[in-house]
């Protein structure tokens, strides 16, 4: 076992919560079967004799049936502890298998991640489903809603495909001169993305209203796939175009399918308070955290059947998928023209209106700071977490899916936890101090781990910072 002991006794209490949890309640039961309770093995607890009644009856015979019962039931409880029970070093044999290899290490900690988050989003809904609503929801609404969603989990599962292998697609690149892809390069590539997000990004809202969200749609799949296609080149113009395109897909991903869908529900009439057009929102959120976590493994096997480029090939076919089903199930609408072009804001407009208030700009300033901080962790974390496996297990290969989904469980299991700390009502600007601040000992801890500083092993420290992270 090359993990520290922190990690193993982290991955042991969560065998010990989930799957030995029953033994311990069945070892519990031992002591109860000598007091007031008798545990029997198809009914409740229930009391062995009446308030008025002694424990122990005068009579012989009701003291040995009782005596005999208990003994039975204490017994039988015992051996099915003992059965269930890991003797010895079981437990420590079960986490040295589990963390034997990156890839059974990864594929445990998702899997307790994923119960984590599971639970908490089934406790948070027991509490609220005497509050629903009980007004049956209009054909026209729930119609709408399985149109967009089907294409909008899509769409957004062929984007998270090209996560987890976008670092490793261009490490491996190595161009006509027999040079490989550098860092300098990758992050050039990268940052080529943003900015074509950034330049194209204004123009490309206002054509998507002008000439149809559906289109725009349609669009982006194009571009995208274009993108995804140009990785199989080792012609450096060849990625950087790539990177143009995908970012401009991007801008549209971000814009098109959700304008569609409020056009639409304002066409319909049906839900003129918005109450139905929030739901889909949070249907589409909520769900898009499970297209992800399973796009990290769809990814991951991809990439071990293909390559580094079989998780864009993949997204070029969901891409396909979406596009086909926007084109039967969409209709295009198009924004209203409510007035001459000159009419429209622009964006000087919007400077005046944070000018006139600050906390618009402080909230744009925190928002970009994190998602600043969020794009560095966003490149720098393949080679980062390869380096640490590598001293772990040797010469293993990172399965990048399988950390990708582990991320994307975590930022469930964050949204899962901001979502219980409202219905608390703690406000707003309380829990975003406290995310701050574990963010940045999170990324810290991530940063000393990265360069050998800590007192526990790489790997642990690296997991458990990006892990913290990722759930802020």
């Amino acid at each position: 076992m090359r993990l520290d002991p922190i990690a193993r006794s982290l991955l042991a209490l969560c065998l010990v919560v989930s799957g030995f949890y029953d033994a311990t309640a069945s070892a519990s039961a031992f002591s109860l079967s000598r007091g007031p309770l008798i545990r029997s093995p198809r009914k409740l607890r229930r009391p062995l004799h009446s308030t008025n009644q002694s424990p122990f009856s005068n009579n012989k015979k009701n003291e040995a049936a009782s005596t005999a019962t208990a003994t039975t039931t204490a017994t039988t409880t015992a051996l099915a502890a003992t059965s269930l029970l890991p003797r010895g070093g079981a437990i420590a044999s079960t986490v040295s298998k589990l963390t034997s290899t990156p890839n059974s290490l990864f594929n445990s900690l998702l899997v307790s991640l994923g119960v984590t988050a599971a639970i908490l989003k089934l406790s948070g809904q027991s509490q609220n489903k005497d509050s629903k609503n009980a007004t049956p929801k209009p054909a026209s609404i729930a119609g709408l809603q399985k149109r967009f969603l089907s294409v909008f989990w899509l769409l957004r599962c062929a984007d998270w495909l090209q996560g987890p292998y976008f670092y490793e697609v261009y490490a491996s690149k190595v161009f006509k001169n027999g040079q490989a892809a550098s860092l300098t390069l990758i992050s050039q590539l990268f940052l080529t993305g943003f900015a074509s997000t950034a330049l194209f990004g204004p123009w490309v809202g206002r054509a998507t209203d002008a000439y149809g969200r559906k289109r725009a749609t349609l669009a982006f799949t194009l571009l995208y796939s274009l993108g995804a296609a140009t990785t199989k080149s080792s012609i450096l113009s060849v990625l950087m175009l790539g990177r143009v395109l995908s970012g401009i897909g991007t801008s549209l991903l971000f814009s098109a399918p959700e304008a569609w869908l409020v056009g639409e529900a304002q066409k319909s009439g049906d839900d003129p308070t918005g109450k139905y057009l929030g739901e889909t929102f949070g249907l589409a959120y909520a769900g898009d955290s499970i297209v992800a976590i399973l796009a990290g493994q769809m990814a991951g096997s991809a990439a071990g059947s293909r390559g580094p480029s079989g998780p864009f090939e993949l997204s070029i076919v969901v891409l396909a998928a979406g596009a086909l089903l926007s084109s039967f199930l969409w209709k295009e609408n198009v924004a209203e023209n409510k007035g001459t072009s000159n009419s429209k804001p622009s964006i000087s407009d919007a400077l005046q209106v944070v000018a006139k208030d600050p906390k618009i700009m402080l909230v744009g300033a925190v928002q970009s700071l994190f998602e600043a901080a969020m794009y560095i962790f966003v490149l720098q974390w393949p080679p980062a977490l390869s380096s640490a496996i590598s001293k772990t297990f040797g010469s293993s290969s990172t399965p990048y899916g399988t950390v990708f989904s582990c991320f994307m469980a975590c930022c469930l299991l964050g949204s899962t936890v901001f979502g219980q700390l409202s219905k608390m009502a703690i406000p707003t600007e309380s829990s975003a101090a406290v995310m701050l601040t574990l963010a940045t000992l999170a990324m810290g801890t991530a940063t000393f781990a990265a360069k050998g500083a800590t007192m526990l092993k790489p790997l642990t420290a690296l997991v458990a910072g990006f892990f913290l992270f990722e759930a802020c």
